[in-house]
């Protein structure tokens, strides 16, 4: 085989498809979760778009318009399971759908569990088809190294990682993979808000070996390798894109 013959076929086999696949993203109108579901309607996945702000869902169909788009908040799990019954069944499912509170720990004044109504509804429907599938939570450095001002989110995150670990436990019986990404700070609005202060970016830059903070299509290439068939024995692991922060 020569040179040119066997790097085509390195490259052909790297590429990643969903053909046939549906997937539903939340926290899809910004951000990752934007960048996600545009990449896996490009990769040739029928998606499905779930965000709790109506222009977000307008603007994400001019972008992509083969996207079915499903506004509600998360927070109300009888809507949310309502706004799901009839939208799948679901492939691949990216709890992405977050917000970032940061408050010192006296200040705190209430915590709620990331996306867990969505993750129960489509675990079940994937475990009920008997099909298997691959659930991909976006969690945070945050989750292993605390960080000042940021109790509920560094909680949040943490208890994700290990609802993560308990999924792929359970699931894992049934073919359903769960993992989770594990992002340093990436530009995105959200972050952007958090780390505006010059003199903070620059001290958690310095903690960062590759010295810079993450781009969103670093974050959502991860996620689509997890969510791919190139990671088939890859379950309840937390894969950090930090840049190296968390070898610290």
């Amino acid at each position: 085989m020569g040179t040119t013959l066997c790097w085509s076929w390195i490259l052909g086999q790297m590429e990643i498809s969903f053909a046939g696949k549906h997937a539903l993203v939340t926290g899809a109108g910004k951000g990752i979760g934007r960048a996600t579901a545009c990449s896996l309607s490009r990769c040739g996945a029928k998606v499905t778009a779930l965000t709790r702000t109506q222009t977000d869902l307008d603007s994400l169909l001019l972008e992509c318009p083969s996207i079915v788009p499903v506004c509600v908040d998360l927070s109300d799990w009888g809507a949310t399971a309502a706004a799901l019954e009839h939208a799948g069944p679901f492939d691949l499912l990216v709890n992405n759908a977050a917000c970032a509170i940061l408050q010192p720990f006296l200040e705190v004044i209430q915590c709620e569990c990331e996306g867990s109504s969505t993750c129960v509804s489509v675990a079940r429907s994937m475990k009920a088809r008997g099909s298997g599938g691959s659930i991909v939570n976006v969690s945070s450095q945050a989750s292993q190294c605390a960080l000042r001002d940021h109790t509920v989110y560094c909680s949040t995150k943490a208890a994700l990682d290990m609802l993560t670990k308990v999924m792929a436990l359970e699931l894992g019986p049934y073919k359903i993979r769960v993992n989770c990404v594990n992002p340093t700070v990436v530009m995105t609005e959200m972050g952007r808000i958090g780390w505006s202060d010059a003199e903070k970016a620059s001290a958690m830059k310095s903690r960062i070996p590759l010295g810079q903070f993450a781009e969103v299509e670093d974050v959502v290439n991860s996620i689509l390798f997890l969510l791919s068939d190139k990671s088939n024995m890859t379950s309840g692991a937390t894969l950090p894109v930090d840049g190296g922060f968390l070898c610290c």
